[in-house]
Parts: C-alpha cells; sequence; structure tokens
C-alpha cells in the first residue's frame, strides 16, 4: 500500500510541481536576455549595458525633472561628458578642470557641480542610472 500512497502523492504534487518549472524557465529566459551579446567586435560590452541600462531604468525608473535640474549651470549630459572626457588622458582626474574648460565650465561651476552630481548620483539611483545611460553611449 506505501507504493500506491507514494504514487498517489507524486500524481498530485506534479501541478505544483510544474508550476516551478514554469516559473524557473520564465526566470531564465529573463536572465538569458539580460546575458553579455557580442557587439560591434567586442564581446559582452554593448548588448550587456544595453540590458544593464534596461534594467536598471525599469527598477529605478525615471529621475524627476527637479532631479535632472543642473548644478551651477552644469547639466548631467555635461557632467557625463567631462568625466568620460578624461579617458582620453588615462582617466587622470587632474584633468577633469581642463576637459570642463573645454566645455566652457569655469573651474569654480565644476567644483560645485561635480561635488552636486556626485551626491545625487549617490543619494538617487534613477539619477545614477541616467548618468550610467549617459557615460555608456559616450
Amino acid at each position: 500500500m506505501n507504493m500506491f500512497k507514494s504514487m498517489i502523492d507524486t500524481i498530485n504534487a506534479a501541478p505544483a510541481l510544474i508550476e516551478s518549472a514554469n516559473t524557473l524557465a520564465a526566470q531564465a529566459q529573463t536572465q538569458a536576455a539580460m546575458a553579455p551579446t557580442v557587439s560591434a567586435g567586442f564581446p559582452g560590452t554593448v548588448g550587456s549595458q544595453a540590458a544593464v541600462n534596461l534594467a536598471n531604468q525599469q527598477a529605478h525608473g525615471a529621475p524627476s525633472a527637479e532631479a535632472l535640474a543642473p548644478i551651477a549651470g552644469v547639466s548631467l549630459e555635461q557632467y557625463a561628458q567631462v568625466s568620460k572626457g578624461i579617458a582620453a588622458f588615462g582617466y587622470d582626474t587632474t584633468k577633469l578642470v581642463d576637459v570642463a574648460a573645454g566645455l566652457g565650465i569655469s573651474a569654480a561651476d565644476w567644483a560645485v557641480a561635480q561635488e552636486g552630481w556626485g551626491a545625487r548620483i549617490q543619494a538617487d539611483r534613477a539619477v545614477g542610472s541616467r548618468f550610467n545611460e549617459l557615460y555608456t553611449a559616450l
């Protein structure tokens, strides 16, 4: 009789097991969609970053207009340009002021903007996600 009881228990458990398997399959598909892809000859860079940006946008939403207001006249787009601009100098942070000046941003305004945008990016994940999108698009 124990063998029949085990079979009945297995049959009764089957729908829950199937549902669990379907859930795991859906999760695997979602993760596969976000996996690194080959693009522009650089494996795992462009496609994977786009997936990360999309996931961040979905998770954190869009930043508010107030959160994107320029700091000392420096927009988030300009902040990203200056931040990315030091790549040409081997990421030498002492060149930030020079890169900012090339975009018409004074050293004093850059100092205020650098501190302010850094704080906003830390405090507001949506702003951080937007910065990441802008930075990687450059």
